[in-house]
């Protein structure tokens, strides 16, 4: 009597049958395991574009208010944030009343470095609008990070880059300087622009861009050390900020103080007087789905890959602040935005061809 071999092929009926089918493309993935993963991709992209863009929008709103309202919100978002996550990470023990924080994934030391990086970058953003610098260029001019990215990778990490991402780099490079030199026409923060002040927010915005950049670099070294820890992340960044606005309590009392004593507060409507605190709250809430989605996206893919669809959301914001707040535009602006954003699209894109070409070498 013959055995049969596991794996060998019978007949039934007539027509052969495999007794085992197996396929090497789909090996291990099912789909109970690729759902999931979109699901996830999905929520990340929507955090980052819908959260960053509609907190786009209330920023703007508030710095029309305001324009010196900058420490306060920055003070604002980071408590917003602080309290929101604090929960997660503190735990009651039955011998104390007193609670406590629950160990870290990552060492205080390597979060310590992150918030002063994070703290400072985030003010100096918000105060660049103070000193005439356009909106439409504070958004061209923060998407020029990928220059920053790529020095910070050639020096930090070593790395090595190709003559096309050179160019694309360049091809930012450029177009952050036409921008910068652009004297966008209409917008209440060009009508009286002031040579000494600009180049002062302009300063403030090259130094934000720096600090953001030496950021991505240690997000993207801790996640890879020690995991996709992005929520402890958001809550020790945010937590260890907070008693450096101490030094910033009279401009915090400031900003605050001003949301009454808008312009867009009519005394004839109740509504429209806490118009502005809505607006800060939507602004708050914005912020807290923006970051969460920008550090999940930090804790699966690289910062040059997180820079890109940081770039397009960032176009997405400059469109919508164009159209729905009449900002000022001009020909030098349109072409400076639009070499920073090509550069940035090209880069990625670039790498990408470059990892299959070395991996079709290989095979």
């Amino acid at each position: 009597m013959a055995t049969k071999r596991k794996g060998a092929k019978t007949a039934v009926n007539g027509v052969r049958k495999d007794t085992k089918v197996s396929s090497p493309d789909l090996n291990g993935v099912t789909a109970g395991t690729v759902a999931p993963a979109l699901v996830d991709f999905y929520t990340i992209l929507s955090l980052v574009m819908g959260g960053c863009c509609s907190n786009v929008w209330s920023y703007e709103q508030l710095l029309r208010m305001n324009p010196q309202i900058g420490s306060a919100l920055t003070f604002s978002q980071m408590l917003f944030i602080t309290l929101q996550s604090l929960p997660t990470f503190v735990s009651f023990s039955g011998t104390s009343s007193i609670p406590s924080l629950k160990p870290r994934q990552v060492p205080l030391k390597q979060w310590a470095i992150q918030v002063v990086m994070l703290t400072f970058g985030s003010l100096l953003n918000n105060w660049a609008y103070a000193y005439n610098v356009p909106l439409t260029l504070l958004i061209v001019f923060r998407s020029g990070g990928l220059a920053i990215s790529m020095l910070l990778g050639f020096v930090v990490m070593k790395r090595r880059y190709s003559f096309l991402q050179v160019l694309s780099v360049l091809f930012v490079s450029a177009g952050v300087v036409l921008a910068t030199l652009s004297r966008p026409s209409g917008g209440s923060s060009t009508q009286s622009l002031n040579p000494g002040q600009y180049a002062t927010g302009i300063t403030m915005l090259v130094l934000s861009l720096t600090l953001t950049g030496f950021l991505g670099v240690l997000q993207e070294r801790t996640y890879s050390k020690y995991g996709p820890c992005w929520k402890e992340g958001v809550f020790y960044t945010h937590f260890l900020s907070l008693p450096i606005f101490l030094f910033l309590v009279s401009d915090i009392k400031q900003g605050l103080s001003s949301l009454h004593k808008s312009p867009s507060t009519s005394p004839t409507s109740q509504a429209s007087t806490y118009l502005p605190y809505l607006i800060l709250g939507g602004n708050l809430l914005t912020q807290l789905a923006c970051v969460s989605g920008v550090n999940r996206l930090s804790s699966r893919v690289s910062s040059v890959s997180t820079n890109l669809v940081l770039t397009v959301r960032k176009a997405l914001s400059l469109c919508f602040s164009v159209w729905w707040f009449g900002n000022g535009w001009n020909t030098q602006l349109a072409v400076g935005a639009g070499l920073v954003f090509l550069g940035s699209l090209m880069f990625p894109l670039v790498s990408q061809d470059g990892k299959q070409e070395k991996k079709g070498k290989k095979e």
